[in-house]
């Protein structure tokens, strides 16, 4: 298997006070490139814990994290922020964009932090708001789009480095249904150009987009499957 993350035995513990919360109790996993998966489970299950240490934004407390076949379980907060800045692609809930800032100042950000010229970051951030349908939209700010719109260029954002894994926090959770599915529709054709896609959520429907389900229970895998729905329909 081409393995693109490969979670083995990881544990993650939080002490608050005298207590001890083990947030994941023993999560053994691997992703190969361009699949797409969606990471379920209720509220506590360890799926918020698990997506902070794929999205490198934590360390485990036990266990390893091979992202590219690099073990990035126990490396630096500085080293973290350089894998993140080259290797993931993050979609928020809540968009996380600067109000100030034109949709393409805002897509263009991370590549601002990589030390990229002007004139590149420019026309990577155009071709990336051209590859989610907002070429129309470039000069705008956030209070000037639509929910559905901010999503999108969420999306371009994440895109923007070409990462290895574009991993997205219940990315339709502030949409209504109509917008959630055009979303939907886009993550599904950057699949089909070859992205990961690692997408967090609690809502069924939202995870019947994925090719693979794995859902969390009480810090543990309880079910990893393929979407048998997918499956199907893709042997029509």
């Amino acid at each position: 298997m081409n393995s693109i993350i490969e979670v083995k035995k990881l544990r993650k513990t939080y002490v608050m006070g005298v207590e001890k919360v083990n947030a994941l109790k023993s999560i053994t996993v691997d992703i190969s490139k361009n699949e797409y998966v969606a990471l379920m489970g209720p509220s506590g299950s360890g799926k918020s814990t698990l997506m902070n240490l794929l999205g490198c934004l934590d360390t485990p407390s036990e266990g390893n994290y091979f992202l590219n076949g690099v073990d990035v379980s126990e490396m630096s907060d500085g080293e973290l922020a350089e894998v993140r800045n080259k290797e993931i692609g993050f979609v928020f809930q809540t968009f996380n964009l600067l109000p100030r800032l034109s949709a393409l100042d805002n897509v263009a950000l991370p590549l601002v932090y990589a030390g990229m010229g002007n004139s590149t970051r420019k026309e990577k951030a155009s071709k990336a708001l051209e590859a989610v349908g907002l070429s129309d939209r470039m000069g705008h700010r956030p209070n000037e789009l639509s929910g559905g719109q901010r999503q999108r260029v969420a999306i371009a954002r994440a895109l923007v480095n070409d990462p290895a894994i574009i991993l997205a926090d219940e990315p339709t959770g502030n949409l209504d249904t109509k917008t959630s599915i055009e979303i939907m529709e886009i993550f599904e054709k950057l699949h089909e150009q070859g992205n990961t896609i690692i997408i967090v959520t609690h809502e069924p429907d939202i995870a019947e987009h994925a090719h693979r389900i794995i859902r969390l229970r009480d810090g543990l895998v309880e079910v990893d499957h393929k979407n048998e729905n997918i499956v199907k329909a893709a042997e029509r």
